[in-house]
């Protein structure tokens, strides 16, 4: 908070003024020393031994200048570091001090408790406390990490002054009992560049079977928090290491982790996110921008056309080389303790782990941010290599799970799960539409391959006849299908997986609806959306979910959706829109709808926009009752396709479902399930109706089933429909109507009940139950 940076500048104009200085010193002495060796005739073994000292005197010169020229620039690098870090330090201590924070010397922020009333509703006085406690724990970790910064970069300008000015350790001291000292002609003025140096030294000794100490350890991890997403150190690092290297020594960090130095563990897998940081900084590629200073998104026309010139510049060298090397490396086979012992004995044995499957497992340890075009293209490598080899991932044995779960064996879907980290990336790589069509009229086919044609079955297996071990037919892992069910559902939706924090709107770009309306297409080819691989699931309901207001319109015959058999996605005032068969729709749902909390939040969601539509309507009830009969209608129709859901799962199978709807219940999100984050379309007013309609819906998806299994499709089943009722009579209630007796809200149910019973027959019959 104290110190005062501007020193550094002011010296490092004087080591420039040094330069000079030997600058001039090596013109004089050249011209009144040096010359006397071969000018007025000296000749003879005195003239050789002084013309050859006088030489050395001289590179002594440019040395100096050198050196001096290096320092200064690395204090003018210090410089700049500082003044950027240390204002972070206190720009955080005055933001804590605006949130009432009083912060010490140490950096730990508190609050003042006495500032809270306490005269406040027992509730909210803890509740209150609690974020007040919850905020200085936050200011106090930003103030650390950020002091942290600051140690981590001044420790980088002690290596490398030391470096450059070629100052010696203990032991190059005892090796050189006479202490020469050369000036340094070869000193650089980047920091980065030798802390980079520093890091390959400990990989070269990691490589060579040593093992680094506690204190290396540490410092390396330094090296790569400090500095991974710094171009000249990860390129200088990557490109001394090459990428076959950097996947020996990814191996080398989980050999260790898992199974040579367990105790150690944290250190290695410290390393190896600091490693896979550094991957992601040397390979970022710029972001591209529009005539109009706007980022181009990635996947879009105009981003290709300047990722193609970009491609051809000095600044891609590395990036273009090191794919190279990766695609080479990638498809060879390595050491890797996971694969080789999964097996003790028999087929299977020493098996060796793929490059690309370690580069992955690399990538998966990392927290930067992956250029979107990188993990574009080493995802297109990897499937064009599965393409010329659809078995080169197949191992045997399973790597799933917290046991194994960490390594990739299968790299692809490895590889996606790390996009859907970033909404944008898993747009960009999925959407059928991105980067336009090619000259046959073709677009990205990714999303169709990675649904229709991939091989998922990974794991190797045996079968034994007798004492004779044979091969039996490949399998999928428990997890197979995971990254592309997470980056599906973030590319459709442009939240990142696994943030509840984000507040959905449900607006979509055209490109995420494309990949939202391909997928639902995809899917549902033959009809069997109903059937969906366990592993998509969450991400399609979560994808569903936050489409809530177009689902909700295409069950309810929402004339902006009239789909002909070929609808397209179309734009309006509220972004994109998907435009899907209903019955297709219908499909989907029941294929997401296995899991009671996937269920719960897709039935929560249409419940909201049956109650955003309630809270919309008009204050009387309109000519002919349509301001209040057509949400009512629309109530009506969601319950009961959602009804004829729950049916379904629960018939699939009713022994092992019969808990099913008891557990659905468990997940309405006012009732601290689902994060309502997740539920789009949720105004004040249908968020204050949702909270008094308490009715436990689920009871009605239990009656329907029981009393569908017991009278048969053929008879007409009572209507169910009590949920949609419930939230009706909230909405009148809240409209100081008297629902039991006001004759339009009668007229409300009724239109409710006959809706639901038509939409509940039409879903049961798109789900074969007619």
């Amino acid at each position: 908070m104290t110190v005062k940076v501007d020193a550094l500048s002011t010296a490092a104009g004087m080591w420039d003024e040094m330069a000079s200085g030997f600058d001039d010193l090596e013109d004089v002495y050249k011209a009144t020393v040096q010359s006397v060796t071969y000018e007025d005739g000296w000749a003879g073994l005195s003239a050789a031994a002084a013309a050859a000292q006088f030489a050395a005197t001289r590179k002594q010169f440019a040395g100096a200048q050198v050196e001096a020229r290096a320092i200064a620039s690395l204090l003018r690098d210090a410089y700049t570091q500082f003044a950027r870090l240390v204002k972070a330090v206190k720009d955080l201590a005055a933001d804590a001090k605006a949130d009432h924070m009083a912060v010490d010397t140490q950096g730990k922020a508190t609050y003042d408790l006495t500032q809270l009333d306490a005269g406040r509703k027992d509730t909210d006085y803890n509740n209150a406390v609690q974020e007040r406690r919850a905020a200085e724990a936050e200011w106090t970790r930003k103030i650390k990490n950020a002091v942290q910064a600051v140690d981590d970069a001044d420790q980088g300008v002690k290596l490398a002054l030391h470096e450059a000015a070629g100052v010696k350790g203990f032991f190059d001291r005892m090796l050189d009992p006479f202490n020469t000292h050369d000036f340094n002609d070869r000193a650089v003025g980047d920091i980065e560049v030798y802390e980079a140096r520093e890091a390959k030294r400990y990989a070269d000794r990691m490589l060579e079977g040593d093992k680094l100490s506690p204190d290396e350890r540490a410092e390396w991890v330094r090296l790569n928090r400090d500095n991974a997403d710094d171009k000249a150190y990860s390129r200088t690092f990557l490109s001394s290491l090459g990428p076959e290297d950097t996947l020996k020594l990814s191996n080398k960090f989980n050999d260790l982790a898992y199974f040579d130095d367990t105790q150690n563990r944290k250190d290695y897998l410290a390393l190896e996110r600091g490693l896979a940081n550094t991957v992601a900084g040397g390979t970022r590629v710029p972001d591209f921008k529009d005539a109009n200073g706007k980022k181009l998104p990635f996947g879009s026309t105009g981003y290709r056309a300047a990722y193609e010139q970009w491609s051809k510049s000095p600044d891609a060298n590395f990036y273009n080389s090191w794919r190279e090397g990766l695609q080479k490396a990638g498809v060879e086979k390595y050491d890797l303790d996971v694969t080789g012992d999964k097996i003790a004995v028999g087929t299977g044995h020493g098996q060796e782990a793929r490059g690309y499957q370690s580069l992955v497992t690399l990538l998966k340890q990392g927290d930067a941010d992956y250029s979107p075009q990188f993990m574009a293209d080493i995802t297109d490598d990897m499937i064009a290599a599965e393409k010329r080899d659809p078995d080169i991932w197949d191992l045997h044995g399973k790597f799933e799970g917290k046991e194994d779960g960490w390594f990739a064996n299968d790299p692809v879907d490895g590889a996606l799960k790390v996009m859907s980290k970033d909404a944008e990336t898993a747009t960009g790589y999925l959407d059928p539409g991105a980067g336009g069509k090619d000259a046959e009229n073709r677009g990205n086919d990714r999303l169709h391959y990675l649904l229709k044609e991939r091989d998922w079955d990974s794991t190797n297996t045996t079968e034994w006849r007798g004492n004779i071990e044979t091969t039996g037919d490949d399998k999928a892992d428990s997890d197979a299908r995971d990254g592309l069910g997470d980056a599906i559902a973030a590319a459709s939706t442009g939240t990142a997986s696994g943030d509840t924090q984000t507040q959905s709107d449900g607006k979509h770009t055209v490109e995420q609806a494309r990949v939202m309306q391909d997928t639902i297409a995809l899917l549902d080819k033959g009809a069997k959306g109903d059937s969906i691989d366990g592993n998509l699931q969450d991400g399609l309901a979560r994808a569903l979910t936050d489409y809530a207001p177009d689902t909700h319109g295409i069950l309810t015959d929402d004339q902006r959706f009239a789909y002909n058999g070929g609808g397209d996605v179309f734009p309006d005032k509220d972004g994109a829109h998907i435009n899907v068969d209903r019955t297709s729709l219908t499909r989907l749902l029941r294929g997401a709808a296995d899991e009671p909390a996937n269920f719960a939040m897709m039935y929560e969601a249409e419940r909201a926009q049956a109650a955003q539509g309630l809270a919309a309507a008009g204050a009387s009830p309109g000519h002919g009752t349509e301001n209040w009969d057509n949400p009512a209608r629309r109530a009506g129709i969601g319950t009961g396709t959602f009804n004829a859901i729950g049916t379904d799962v629960i018939l699939d199978d009713r022994d092992a479902k019969k808990g099913w709807a008891d557990d659905v219940a468990k997940y309405t999100y006012h009732a601290g399930g689902t994060p309502i984050t997740l539920i789009p379309g949720v105004g004040d007013a249908a968020q204050r109706l949702l909270d008094t309609a308490t009715y436990e819906w689920s009871k009605d998806v239990k009656a329907e089933a029981d009393q569908f299994a017991k009278e048969g499709a053929s008879k007409d089943l009572g209507a169910k429909n009590q949920a949609a009722h419930d939230l009706i009579n909230s909405w009148a209630g809240g409209r100081g109507l008297d629902y039991r007796n006001d004759q339009m809200v009668i007229n409300m149910r009724d239109e409710s009940s006959q809706s639901y019973i038509t939409s509940r027959t039409s879903a049961l019959a798109a789900l074969g139950r007619d």
